[in-house]
């Protein structure tokens, strides 16, 4: 039986909260829906990245580059290799370095679901404000079988100041889709995750696009006034959106 008194409180939350049981064990319905939801997760962890039409409509160049993971196998039993370059990425990206600002790299990460459904749309959100930032943007990197140190590889290739990679997080049982973003200054072969800021859960029942672009470009400006990123750099942007135009301008 379930107790009548957690179904309001189910409006608040995607967590499996005040599950009816039979004897011992889950009833049948909840235990279905943590079965499908965990097949769910299995699944966009073993899904390889398509296609994604809308990063091409974005008004950057895209280059596409892959890691030395082979494979999907491979990417998820060797994390070292999903953060290093495959031998044709250099080439393909040497053309396109110079003295740029900021380095976007799109990766699938753990969920190339998340990537496929929303990386472009947050992109369309921040790239206005990046521009209107005075960001000179390399072109847009989208990198297979990636994890996240691949952004610093890219981003010191590419000659770029900064590295923003947009990646699939791992997946969990309310959410198989979520996406994350890391933001890096300076990012070098010794960058470790204290080096980053994280904003996480960007998806429309977690963080909005449109709320995940203002925090990302907070953070992104406030990084390159202070020149560092990570622990030293403060996520203030609810502060900051707080304030009226007048003052935030400053």
């Amino acid at each position: 039986m379930t107790d009548p008194a957690w179904t309001p409180l189910r409006a608040f939350t995607a967590a499996r909260i005040g599950l009816g049981r039979s004897g011992a064990s889950l009833g049948t319905a909840p235990l279905l829906e943590f079965r499908l939801a965990h097949a769910r997760a299995r699944d966009a962890v073993h899904h390889d990245l398509g296609a994604v039409p809308a990063l091409e409509a974005l008004g950057l160049p895209v280059v596409t580059v892959r890691s030395r993971a082979a494979d999907r196998r491979t990417f998820l039993l060797r994390p070292d290799l999903g953060r290093a370059l495959d031998d044709d990425a250099g080439p393909a990206l040497a053309p396109h370095a110079g003295a740029h600002g900021l380095a976007v790299v799109v990766a699938d990460g753990l969920s190339a679901l998340a990537v496929e459904r929303h990386a472009a749309p947050v992109l369309a959100a921040l790239l206005p404000a990046l521009r209107a930032g005075g960001w000179a943007l390399a072109p847009l990197v989208v990198a297979r079988q990636a994890r996240v140190a691949l952004g610093d590889a890219v981003a010191r290739t590419l000659g770029a100041a900064a590295a923003l990679v947009l990646i699939g997080e791992r997946p969990g049982l309310s959410a198989p889709d979520s996406l994350g973003a890391y933001l890096t200054w300076a990012p070098a072969a010794g960058t470790t995750d204290a080096d980053r800021n994280c904003v996480s859960n960007i998806r429309p029942d977690g963080l909005g696009y449109q709320e995940a672009a203002w925090k990302l470009a907070f953070l992104l400006d406030r990084m390159r006034a202070m020149g560092g990123s990570g622990v030293q750099l403060k996520d203030e942007s609810d502060r900051a959106a707080a304030l009226p135009d007048s003052v935030r301008q400053l």
